[in-house]
């Protein structure tokens, strides 16, 4: 079960809108496993990722003088978790589009919200949150740590356009070993509300997605990026 942790922030509007782009095979994995991925935290790109502000870790340094272990116990914990990725937005993003898919044949997951919530089934060896991504100023501003998902629910501002959700799971109580990450089991019809295929496809692409999907017993709504609509002169 996915736990709300009263500071954790979330939008209250469960209508919220949050999309995922990502290529076909990925795709193709979330359906056929009936699993969404997860990545481990150390495995993004960002190197800043679970780690703290400035001003955070003058104050851990500081803790850790008597406890030497604390400081490590961050950095190992970092190896535990695994995030999935989402963007809030009311529309779709040219740039994210241009992100996180790598040639033509990416598509789009619209979902919401309340969708995330109720497509997570119950998990018995991990924790699982729903948290919306802080920007900070790493330089000044400080991230509390008095919970050990905070350090997952902050980043630099310089990623602010990613208005970025996530779904956090924790392995630390199990016996689970993350390699690149860990997938979790999800109710795929609640998870997706609609797919969008990319922009700049072909019209057999399109098809060949809609095939798919219906030779794999789902029936999303699957629309063609608006981004690509008829211009009108």
């Amino acid at each position: 079960m996915y736990h709300n942790n009263l500071n954790i922030k979330l939008p209250e509007d469960t209508e919220t809108i949050v999309w995922k782009y990502l290529d076909l095979s990925k795709f193709l994995d979330l359906l056929l496993s009936q699993k969404l991925f997860m990545s481990r935290s150390d495995k993004f790109e960002d190197q800043y990722e679970g780690t703290f502000s400035e001003p955070t870790y003058e104050e851990i340094k500081k803790l850790a003088i008597d406890n030497p272990d604390f400081i490590n116990y961050y950095k190992t914990h970092r190896e535990k978790v695994a995030i999935s990725s989402w963007h809030i937005n009311e529309y779709e993003s040219f740039a994210m589009w241009q992100i996180f898919t790598q040639n033509s044949e990416g598509l789009a997951i619209q979902s919401t919200i309340g969708r995330l919530q109720k497509s997570l089934n119950p998990e018995n060896n991990f924790k699982q949150y729903i948290g919306e991504v802080n920007y900070i100023d790493y330089k000044k501003e400080y991230i509390p740590f008095n919970d050990l998902f905070f350090p997952f629910l902050f980043k630099r501002k310089s990623f602010q356009y990613e208005r970025e959700v996530r779904i956090i799971t924790d392995v630390t109580d199990s016996k689970i070993k993350l390699n690149d990450g860990l997938k979790i089991n999800v109710d795929i019809n609640q998870l997706i509300e609609k797919i969008y295929i990319h922009p700049k496809s072909e019209n057999w692409y399109k098809n060949l997605v809609i095939e798919l999907v219906k030779q794999l017993g789902f029936d999303f709504t699957i629309e063609k990026s608006d981004l690509e609509s008829d211009i009108l002169i």
